[in-house]
Protein backbone atom coordinates (compact mmCIF):
# COMPACT_ATOMS: atom_id res chain seq x y z
CA UNK A 1 0.00 0.00 0.00
CA UNK A 2 1.28 3.38 -0.89
CA UNK A 3 2.44 5.98 2.04
CA UNK A 4 -0.72 8.39 2.66
CA UNK A 5 0.16 12.17 1.81
CA UNK A 6 -1.16 14.84 4.31
CA UNK A 7 -0.06 18.42 3.45
CA UNK A 8 -1.21 22.04 4.62
CA UNK A 9 -1.54 25.36 2.26
CA UNK A 10 -1.41 28.66 4.07
CA UNK A 11 -1.63 32.17 3.15
CA UNK A 12 -3.51 35.30 3.35
CA UNK A 13 -6.44 36.44 1.95
CA UNK A 14 -6.26 36.70 -2.18
CA UNK A 15 -3.18 34.13 -2.13
CA UNK A 16 -4.44 32.01 -4.65
CA UNK A 17 -4.47 29.25 -1.91
CA UNK A 18 -7.85 27.75 -4.03
CA UNK A 19 -6.71 27.72 -6.89
CA UNK A 20 -3.11 26.13 -6.02
CA UNK A 21 -5.27 23.56 -3.87
CA UNK A 22 -7.77 22.45 -7.21
CA UNK A 23 -4.06 22.18 -9.36
CA UNK A 24 -2.09 19.83 -6.33
CA UNK A 25 -5.30 17.92 -5.87
CA UNK A 26 -5.81 17.73 -10.15
CA UNK A 27 -2.47 17.18 -10.68
CA UNK A 28 -1.72 14.77 -7.58
CA UNK A 29 -4.71 12.99 -6.68
CA UNK A 30 -4.70 14.42 -3.33
CA UNK A 31 -8.28 15.23 -2.25
CA UNK A 32 -9.20 18.89 -1.58
CA UNK A 33 -10.01 19.74 1.89
CA UNK A 34 -11.39 23.15 2.29
CA UNK A 35 -12.03 24.38 5.67
CA UNK A 36 -14.47 26.65 4.39
CA UNK A 37 -16.52 24.66 2.50
CA UNK A 38 -16.97 22.51 5.33
CA UNK A 39 -18.05 25.38 7.56
CA UNK A 40 -20.43 26.01 5.22
CA UNK A 41 -22.25 22.78 4.96
CA UNK A 42 -22.25 22.66 8.55
CA UNK A 43 -24.11 25.29 8.51
CA UNK A 44 -26.97 24.38 5.58
CA UNK A 45 -27.06 20.85 8.02
CA UNK A 46 -27.50 22.61 11.14
CA UNK A 47 -25.08 20.44 12.95
CA UNK A 48 -24.17 22.01 16.74
CA UNK A 49 -21.29 22.62 15.51
CA UNK A 50 -22.61 24.98 12.27
CA UNK A 51 -24.90 26.81 14.58
CA UNK A 52 -22.45 27.80 16.65
CA UNK A 53 -20.18 28.65 13.82
CA UNK A 54 -22.77 30.88 12.17
CA UNK A 55 -23.00 32.46 15.53
CA UNK A 56 -19.60 34.30 14.98
CA UNK A 57 -20.01 34.23 11.45
CA UNK A 58 -22.88 36.53 11.10
CA UNK A 59 -20.61 38.81 14.07
CA UNK A 60 -18.09 39.36 11.99
CA UNK A 61 -15.71 37.13 14.18
CA UNK A 62 -12.84 34.33 13.63
CA UNK A 63 -14.60 30.94 14.87
CA UNK A 64 -13.08 30.26 17.39
CA UNK A 65 -10.48 26.92 17.67
CA UNK A 66 -12.36 24.45 20.18
CA UNK A 67 -15.31 24.99 17.29
CA UNK A 68 -13.32 25.13 14.51
CA UNK A 69 -11.25 21.24 15.65
CA UNK A 70 -14.81 20.04 16.52
CA UNK A 71 -15.86 20.46 13.00
CA UNK A 72 -12.46 19.28 11.18
CA UNK A 73 -10.95 16.70 13.44
CA UNK A 74 -13.66 14.61 13.23
CA UNK A 75 -13.71 14.51 9.43
CA UNK A 76 -10.02 14.26 9.34
CA UNK A 77 -10.17 10.85 11.46
CA UNK A 78 -12.16 9.59 8.81
CA UNK A 79 -9.63 10.24 6.23
CA UNK A 80 -7.23 6.71 7.32
CA UNK A 81 -6.96 5.74 3.96
CA UNK A 82 -6.54 8.92 1.68
CA UNK A 83 -4.07 11.38 0.79
CA UNK A 84 -5.49 15.20 1.28
CA UNK A 85 -4.05 18.73 1.24
CA UNK A 86 -6.14 20.83 3.52
CA UNK A 87 -6.63 25.17 2.74
CA UNK A 88 -7.99 27.57 5.18
CA UNK A 89 -7.16 25.25 8.81
CA UNK A 90 -4.78 25.55 10.64
CA UNK A 91 -5.31 29.59 10.83
CA UNK A 92 -4.32 29.46 14.82
CA UNK A 93 -1.69 27.72 16.65
CA UNK A 94 -3.79 26.15 18.66
CA UNK A 95 -5.13 24.43 15.71
CA UNK A 96 -2.01 23.51 14.63
CA UNK A 97 -1.29 21.81 17.66
CA UNK A 98 -4.99 19.95 17.64
CA UNK A 99 -3.91 18.84 13.95
CA UNK A 100 -0.43 17.65 14.74
CA UNK A 101 -2.23 15.26 17.97
CA UNK A 102 -4.25 13.97 15.20
CA UNK A 103 -2.04 13.40 12.31
CA UNK A 104 1.20 13.63 11.36
CA UNK A 105 1.62 16.33 8.18
CA UNK A 106 4.14 15.77 5.38
CA UNK A 107 4.60 19.20 3.85
CA UNK A 108 3.59 22.60 4.26
CA UNK A 109 3.02 25.34 1.93
CA UNK A 110 3.28 28.96 2.66
CA UNK A 111 2.47 31.88 -0.19
CA UNK A 112 4.42 35.22 0.42
CA UNK A 113 2.44 37.17 -1.83
CA UNK A 114 3.17 41.17 -2.03
CA UNK A 115 0.42 43.82 -0.18
CA UNK A 116 -0.33 45.55 -3.67
CA UNK A 117 -0.97 42.05 -5.37
CA UNK A 118 -3.46 40.99 -3.17
CA UNK A 119 -5.72 44.49 -2.87
CA UNK A 120 -6.02 43.65 -6.88
CA UNK A 121 -7.01 40.88 -6.45
CA UNK A 122 -8.89 41.49 -3.98
CA UNK A 123 -10.52 44.19 -5.09
CA UNK A 124 -11.82 42.38 -8.31
CA UNK A 125 -13.09 39.66 -6.43
CA UNK A 126 -16.91 38.27 -6.17
CA UNK A 127 -18.36 35.60 -3.81
CA UNK A 128 -21.14 33.21 -4.12
CA UNK A 129 -22.20 32.95 -0.63
CA UNK A 130 -23.90 29.58 -0.75
CA UNK A 131 -21.02 27.74 -1.98
CA UNK A 132 -18.14 30.20 -1.19
CA UNK A 133 -17.33 29.94 -5.03
CA UNK A 134 -14.95 33.01 -6.06
CA UNK A 135 -14.52 35.05 -8.83
CA UNK A 136 -12.32 37.35 -10.39
CA UNK A 137 -13.16 40.60 -12.76
CA UNK A 138 -9.58 40.20 -13.65
CA UNK A 139 -8.84 36.70 -14.51
CA UNK A 140 -12.02 34.19 -14.13
CA UNK A 141 -15.11 36.18 -14.25
CA UNK A 142 -18.65 34.75 -14.48
CA UNK A 143 -20.37 34.14 -17.55
CA UNK A 144 -22.71 36.30 -16.81
CA UNK A 145 -21.79 39.47 -14.44
CA UNK A 146 -23.02 39.46 -10.98
CA UNK A 147 -24.43 35.77 -11.01
CA UNK A 148 -23.07 32.32 -10.09
CA UNK A 149 -21.96 30.39 -13.07
CA UNK A 150 -23.74 27.10 -11.47
CA UNK A 151 -27.04 28.84 -9.25
CA UNK A 152 -27.30 31.84 -11.03
CA UNK A 153 -27.77 33.27 -7.98
CA UNK A 154 -26.61 37.23 -7.22
CA UNK A 155 -22.91 37.24 -6.64
CA UNK A 156 -21.48 39.66 -3.33
CA UNK A 157 -18.06 41.61 -2.91
CA UNK A 158 -16.84 41.62 0.71
CA UNK A 159 -16.27 44.87 2.95
CA UNK A 160 -13.62 42.78 4.28
CA UNK A 161 -12.14 42.83 0.77
CA UNK A 162 -12.04 46.49 0.34
CA UNK A 163 -8.71 48.25 -0.08
CA UNK A 164 -9.35 50.06 4.21
CA UNK A 165 -10.09 46.75 5.44
CA UNK A 166 -6.89 44.86 4.19
CA UNK A 167 -4.57 46.18 6.11
CA UNK A 168 -6.32 44.71 9.10
CA UNK A 169 -7.09 41.51 7.92
CA UNK A 170 -3.51 40.83 6.70
CA UNK A 171 -1.86 42.01 10.48
CA UNK A 172 -4.27 39.98 11.39
CA UNK A 173 -3.56 36.89 9.21
CA UNK A 174 0.33 37.67 10.41
CA UNK A 175 -0.02 37.91 13.39
CA UNK A 176 -1.74 34.80 13.61
CA UNK A 177 0.40 32.70 11.14
CA UNK A 178 3.83 33.69 12.50
CA UNK A 179 4.01 30.73 14.95
CA UNK A 180 2.34 28.39 13.27
CA UNK A 181 5.30 29.09 10.68
CA UNK A 182 7.67 28.65 12.83
CA UNK A 183 6.21 25.46 14.26
CA UNK A 184 6.38 23.84 10.94
CA UNK A 185 9.85 25.40 9.92
CA UNK A 186 11.21 23.54 13.10
CA UNK A 187 9.98 20.56 12.42
CA UNK A 188 11.79 20.64 8.51
CA UNK A 189 8.30 20.69 6.48
CA UNK A 190 7.71 24.31 5.63
CA UNK A 191 8.13 25.50 2.29
CA UNK A 192 7.71 28.92 1.43
CA UNK A 193 6.60 30.14 -2.13
CA UNK A 194 6.66 34.27 -3.05
CA UNK A 195 5.41 36.06 -6.32
CA UNK A 196 2.55 38.08 -7.76
CA UNK A 197 1.34 35.15 -10.55
CA UNK A 198 0.07 32.30 -9.39
CA UNK A 199 0.78 30.93 -12.79
CA UNK A 200 4.58 31.60 -12.57
CA UNK A 201 4.54 30.23 -8.58
CA UNK A 202 2.68 26.61 -9.61
CA UNK A 203 5.92 25.18 -11.66
CA UNK A 204 7.70 25.32 -8.42
CA UNK A 205 5.40 23.87 -6.21
CA UNK A 206 4.41 21.23 -9.23
CA UNK A 207 8.70 20.94 -9.10
CA UNK A 208 8.65 20.28 -5.08
CA UNK A 209 5.71 17.90 -4.86
CA UNK A 210 6.72 15.62 -7.62
CA UNK A 211 9.60 14.85 -5.12
CA UNK A 212 7.38 14.55 -2.38
CA UNK A 213 4.76 12.57 -3.58
CA UNK A 214 5.43 8.99 -4.87
CA UNK A 215 3.36 7.95 -8.49
CA UNK A 216 1.61 5.36 -6.87
CA UNK A 217 -0.32 7.27 -4.45
CA UNK A 218 -1.65 9.87 -6.96
CA UNK A 219 -5.11 8.14 -7.27
CA UNK A 220 -8.47 9.39 -7.83
CA UNK A 221 -8.97 13.49 -7.40
CA UNK A 222 -12.03 14.42 -5.01
CA UNK A 223 -12.87 17.74 -3.07
CA UNK A 224 -14.47 16.64 0.26
CA UNK A 225 -16.20 19.68 1.55
CA UNK A 226 -15.09 21.53 4.83
CA UNK A 227 -14.80 24.56 6.36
Amino acid sequence: MAKLFRAVIMGPPGSGKGTISERIAQRFGLTHLSSGDFVRENIAANTDAGVLAKTYIERGLLVPDHVMTRLLLPRLEEMTRHSWLMDGFPRTLAQAKALNSTCDLDLVISLNIPYETLKDRLSDRWIHPASGRVYNMGFNPPRVQGRDDISGEPLIHHDDDKPEALVARLRQYKDLAKPIINLYKSKGILHTFSGTDTDRIWPYINSLLSTKIPSTSQTDTQRIPMP
